[in-house]
């Protein structure tokens, strides 16, 4: 007998033994559905866990559709498990009943209703767990519905939702460090203390979204970071460079590749947004271009950079938030793991005793289950630079780009100008690129005509 006869033949007999106490397989979204209880619909189904929502669709037959990839799964249980997993990669099962509300009320109380309604007599408890699952103890979602608004991931490129799934739009990636950029500019001289996690509590309204947030490692909470990360030399180069022509906010992408068997994500190419943060109309534009780089370069979306150039290379509560976004779009539809790097670079941070840059990758840990409202907790990432043999003429493509782009903007920084009173702008960025510069030795040359055009530009 196959699963599909097994199952309705446990449904013929619910429905015809109304006073026989049903299995724990008895009641599906097919018996409430003959009952009509619930009926099938768009949108009607949802899941919040951990400060993200999913939105499914309950079909006709008692199966669920993720409106988010089109994928259909057979029961409440198998849906929420693949969500959660999406979000905390340790997820064991999904506790799917108790997880799932239909038009906002959680399933399991639709369960409830029907035992009482059909085997009066019979001890009713509000967890029975169906279709097989085995519910657990302490299980946390985020009981009062609410949503914590994150940055928006619809990709606006590609047919397939899948392909939406790998991107974190560059319009997204700017509105999600606009205000950043704006505060940062008012109080340029103002500086920012990163506080640490322990301090942060549940989510509050009222927190600046800008407060900087101390990095925590792995070991200070007993886990192993769950990836290695290896850097192309000129990965780093291109972004240290972005980031040190302006006083504004810059972000960027990061291209590379993430292999399963050894979980190392390798990091080959940096994709630099040629546009202004807030800047929706050539936002798109800017996406469609890097998208398609990304693609014709045989390599996969696995990142993304963005500077604070004024303060600690540590992210807001606003990045934080973003970052989770961004894992979650990232992992797709399969419940393969595949993590997102985000580094932050800090190029004019007074504290920073070294003329080079402080280069700072994180990725966010989902808080405690039992704490389904508190922030995301930005982990500490150990990265190796790998140094690349030369200079690509992509990367030199890049830096010439970036150049004509910023000419003449207010916030282009001034070269020749004394960034302290012993060296120049100038002096600043040649320092801070000098680790990153390829062994071959014939791009000194070219690097001193880029450093020619800097600090003549205007």
């Amino acid at each position: 007998m196959s699963l599909e006869d097994m199952e309705t033949e446990t449904l013929g007999k619910a429905l015809s033994c109304r006073s026989s106490v049903l299995t724990r397989r008895g009641i599906t979204l097919r018996v409430l559905l003959k009952d009509k209880l619930i009926e099938p619909g768009e949108g009607n189904l949802s899941i919040h866990y951990l400060g993200k929502k999913f939105i499914g669709d309950l079909l006709a037959d008692g199966k669920i559709k993720w409106q988010e990839t089109s994928q259909v799964f057979n029961s409440p249980s198998a849906w929420a498990t693949h969500c959660k997993k999406l979000v905390n990669p340790a997820k064991k099962s999904g506790c799917g009943w108790a997880s799932v509300r239909y038009k906002g009320q959680k399933l399991d109380q639709y369960k409830t209703t029907w035992l009482k309604k059909h085997q009066p007599n019979s001890q009713v408890t509000e967890n029975l767990a169906s279709e097989g699952e085995d519910e657990e103890a302490g299980e946390e979602d985020d009981d009062d519905g609410k949503e914590v608004k994150g940055q928006g991931l619809d990709g606006t490129l590609g047919k397939k939702s899948e392909e939406r799934n790998k991107k974190l739009p560059a319009k997204q990636l700017q509105e999600t460090n606009s205000s950043d950029v704006r505060q940062s500019q008012k109080t340029e001289g103002k500086l920012r203390t990163p506080v640490r996690y322990s301090t942060l509590g549940s989510r509050d309204s009222g927190r600046d979204p800008r407060t900087l947030v101390e990095v925590t490692s792995f070991s200070a909470v007993n886990k192993f970071q769950p990836f290695n990360v290896a850097v192309s030399s000129n990965v780093l180069l291109l972004v240290d460079f972005h980031c040190h022509l302006t006083t504004s906010e810059v972000v960027g992408y990061l291209g590379g590749r993430w292999d399963t068997n050894t979980q190392l994500l390798t990091v080959l190419r940096a994709f630099p947004c040629r546009t202004r943060l807030g800047d929706k109309e050539s936002a798109s534009t800017v996406e469609e271009e890097i998208c398609q780089n990304i693609f014709m370069r045989g390599l996969s979306l696995v990142g993304w950079y963005h500077s604070h150039p004024f303060s600690h290379a540590v992210p807001s509560l606003q990045d934080t938030d973003a970052q989770m976004d961004y894992q979650l779009k990232l992992q797709g539809s399969n419940n393969n793991f595949q993590p997102c790097l985000a580094l932050i670079c800090s190029p004019y941070f007074h504290g920073n005793p070294s003329i080079e840059s402080k280069m700072a990758p994180f990725w966010v840990m989902p808080p405690p289950e039992q704490r389904p409202n508190d922030y995301g907790i930005p982990m500490e990432v150990e990265m190796t630079q790998v140094q690349d043999g030369f200079l690509t003429n992509d990367v030199l493509h890049e830096m010439m780009l970036l150049i004509e782009f910023y000419k003449g903007a207010p916030d282009l920084v001034q070269f020749k100008n004394n960034w302290n009173q012993e060296k120049s702008y100038l002096d600043k960025i040649k320092g801070s690129l000098a680790s990153k510069i390829p062994k071959d030795q014939g791009v000194l040359q070219v690097l001193e005509q880029i450093y020619n055009l800097l600090s003549n530009i205007r």
